[in-house]
């Protein structure tokens, strides 16, 4: 495989991301990590194993950091790659070429080793006891010396460098093994007055036999998790490669690259959006479902804001580029992913410690192993010392405990992105997981954030158009979020609004103004009853009725006698009801908070079926309420929208931004759900349960294996039962184990979360 590192500045610091050639075991993780954190000026270093990339910033540049990763025994790069598609173009074809050495030394050794080992099972006995045979088993020593050299050179290369650094990794264990056993039978061959007759034994084909397998194991294994990075694959496939710049008045294709912010843009039905931008002219629908998970496709028109890698449907748009390159939204979820991708839970940070123990204390364990043979097995010993040594080595290489975070981190976060749903990291990911509870923000989270006219009462013989048409007017003069949806109300029923004068706002009660020789008042019962205006009981039931549904009633009079009633509410969204019950069916403690009054909060909640809330509270008071909720014991999830649920969002053991997509969403949340419905956030516990319960499961596999093997392997059941392991079974179900892991992980792939 050949190394590379590709880099992106930002401001004084810098972000690398180094491919790692040599890797092949969990302990790795640590070691390069170590190296890359010593280094001065880096401030983070996180390797994925499964990727075998390392993710580091700072301000150290990129030579030291390879110095450093060659002076721990390893291998790095420059990378060439200008993208992302010609990075993963690149890791693809290194991958590649990386599969093909590994089938290839596969087959040399194997080529040798089976021969051999049918040869012992069928026709001779391995041993040596005449001139010829130690003639014919030197040939065959030297053939085994041409196998380790060509096949298994990488694993001999690793742990000479991992000597020379004091330490141990999977080749350490692979080397000590399959040199242990080569050199046994050369000395068997050239000096066997050395050796009881009995343990004149050769163990050539066992050498070549582990390094076949363990070569075909990293075969597999790299064809296999080339698989998990299918989510990427498909997030960059999302970019257009041209884009149609108008130009002097000109339309001319150009390759996205040299699109430059300000640039006219026109895209037609059924192309893909090349870069952000807001649209100047034309009205389209946009399938923005790639993007967020939304199946349901986007009106969009002058003012509207568009993506790249989104669909234009129907008609052409001309839109002025906003954001290009690295800085569109796509490129910042690509971004996040692969970050995301390559962080570790907590759960795998101490697999990788344990790794990073791991192979010193099996060293240990077989040196103890061959001196209890020595000293107290049966003859003859140095054999039985020998293989039980060499098994104990190969079988507990922890490269199957290195894989199983990794790869399933890997999928799971993929997983999440294709539901609309981004996991900002690791850590997140397990930690959502665990919620008990989850905190929901009222405005934006379960409504949609944007009021709308939802009744209208016309009195004193006006009809609902006059009623909204005289309010819109006299609204379009005021900004406040009410007024503007009065005024969106008339111009979706295509109802010219009359020009107004002498208009003036009443701080806390309303606004009045003149259309005409009419003069308008439109506002709350205080103002009314200052102005004269009479309200019967039969209006101010009605305006209490809408109280009590969540709307916020405003009466509406004409030269001082009562036109009307317009009532405004925050609607919810849709699918809100189901997806809280989705998260209540979970055994999740569902929580609303709001600055809203106790009324509307009160009324909102009994519609979406939330028990427990708090109306009128403030920034803080959402930190304290959470703060309590943690006291309690419950791992809480905060889902907000805006600026002011920021503390709160910190405060929550995961913080869930409500998302438009936009670049604060994303910065500032653990996990950003880009479709904005509730689902996603049922959507994203349920992803992250099945990424833990299949990283368990790997790590269970693995830990098994090794607690299970080394024991058998040493010789444990010799005694009752006879049975020693040999070092070519041992190489198999090494490498069996690390395919078991990586397949199971693969098989997250075809987690489905619940239908909605």
């Amino acid at each position: 495989m050949k190394p590379s590192v590709s880099h992106h500045r930002c401001d004084s610091s810098a972000e690398y991301e180094l491919l790692i050639d040599g890797a092949n075991c969990g302990s790795c993780v640590k070691k390069i990590e170590t190296a890359l954190r010593n280094v001065q000026g880096v401030d983070h270093a996180e390797m994925n194993f499964a990727q075998r990339t390392v993710l580091v910033s700072g301000s150290s540049g990129v030579e030291p950091l390879i110095n450093a990763v060659e002076q721990a025994g390893y291998h790095a790069k420059e990378s060439v790659a200008e993208n992302d598609e010609a990075a993963m173009t690149e890791k693809e074809a290194s991958d590649q070429a990386y599969y093909k050495k590994l089938m290839r030394d596969m087959s040399i050794s194997l080529g040798v080793g089976i021969p051999l080992m049918l040869y012992g099972l069928f026709i001779g006995d391995m041993s040596v006891s005449s001139p010829a045979e130690r003639f014919a088993w030197l040939v065959v020593g030297i053939v085994t010396l041409a196998v380790m050299y060509f096949s298994g050179k990488h694993f001999y290369t690793g742990a000479w460098q991992s000597f020379k650094n004091h330490s141990a990794n999977m080749d350490t264990l692979i080397a000590l093994g399959t040199g242990t056993a080569w050199l046994y039978s050369m000395v068997v061959i050239i000096v066997p007055a050395l050796l009881p007759d009995m343990a004149r034994h050769v163990y050539f084909e066992a050498t070549a036999m582990i390094i076949g397998l363990i070569n075909l194991g990293l075969a597999l294994e790299l064809k296999a998790r080339g698989r998990t990075s299918e989510a990427i694959k498909r997030l960059i496939n999302l970019q257009a490669k041209t884009a149609r710049v108008i130009r002097d008045g000109n339309e001319v294709d150009i390759p996205i690259e040299q699109v430059r912010i300000n640039d006219q843009v026109r895209v037609r039905p059924g192309e893909r959006i090349a870069v952000d931008g807001e649209v100047l002219e034309g009205r389209s629908s946009v399938d923005e479902s790639m993007l967020t998970g939304e199946p349901i496709p986007v009106e969009k028109t002058q003012g509207d804001l568009v993506s790249a890698g989104t669909i234009n449907k129907s008609g052409s748009l001309v839109f002025v580029a906003k954001r290009v390159g690295k800085d569109t939204a796509l490129a910042n979820i690509i971004n996040m992913v692969k970050k995301a991708q390559n962080s570790k839970p907590p759960i795998g940070r101490l697999a990788d410690v344990i790794a990073g123990y791991f192979v010193p204390t099996i060293m240990i364990i077989a040196v103890i192993s061959a001196l209890i043979w020595l000293n107290v097995g049966p003859e003859p010993t140095v054999a039985f010392a020998i293989v039980s040594a060499t098994t104990v080595l190969i079988i507990a290489c922890p490269c199957a405990l290195g894989l199983a975070t990794p790869m399933s981190v890997m999928v799971g976060v993929g997983k999440a992105a294709e539901a609309g749903v981004l996991i900002r990291n690791g850590e997140s990911l397990q930690t959502a997981s665990q919620i008990t509870a989850m905190v929901l923000d009222k405005t934006g989270t379960i409504t949609l954030g944007r009021p709308q006219v939802t009744d209208i009462v016309a009195i004193s013989g006006y009809s609902e158009e006059d009623v909204i048409r005289l309010a819109a007017s006299l609204e379009s003069n005021s900004e406040h979020p009410l007024a503007e949806a009065i005024v969106a109300s008339a111009k979706s029923r295509d109802i010219a609004l009359s020009d107004v004068s002498d208009f003036n706002a009443i701080t806390g009660q309303g606004v009045e103004a003149r259309v005409g020789e009419q003069s308008l008042l439109l506002g709350n019962k205080k103002l009314m009853k200052e102005r004269g205006i009479e309200l019967s009981e039969q209006v101010i039931e009605q305006a209490q009725v809408f109280a009590r549904e969540a709307k916020s009633p405003m009466y509406f009079a004409v030269d001082n006698t009562l036109a009307g009633i317009v009532a405004v509410a925050d609607p919810i969204k849709d699918d809100s009801v189901a997806a809280i019950k989705r998260l209540q069916g979970n055994g999740i403690r569902v929580v609303m908070l709001t600055g809203d009054n106790q009324a509307t909060a009160k009324a909102v909640a009994d519609k979406v079926g939330i028990d427990e809330f708090y109306a009128e509270v403030q920034p803080q008071d959402k930190v304290d309420k959470v703060k309590v909720l943690q006291d309690e014991n419950e791992i809480v999830g905060m889902t907000g929208d805006g600026i002011n649920d920021a503390p709160a969002l910190a405060q929550a053991n995961v913080g869930f931004a409500i998302g438009t997509g936009t670049d604060v969403a994303i910065e500032s949340a653990d996990i950003t759900l880009m479709r904005g419905s509730l689902h996603g956030l049922a959507d994203a516990v349920a992803v992250s349960k099945a990424t833990i319960r299949n990283i368990k499961q790997n790590l269970f596999g693995a830990f098994i294996y090794n607690v299970a093997g080394v024991p058998i392997a040493a010789g444990l059941l010799y005694p009752v039962f006879g049975i020693l392991l040999s070092p070519v079974v041992a190489g198999a179900a090494m490498a069996f184990s690390s395919l078991t892991v990586v397949t199971n992980a693969n098989r997250l792939r075809f987690f489905k979360v619940k239908e909605h």
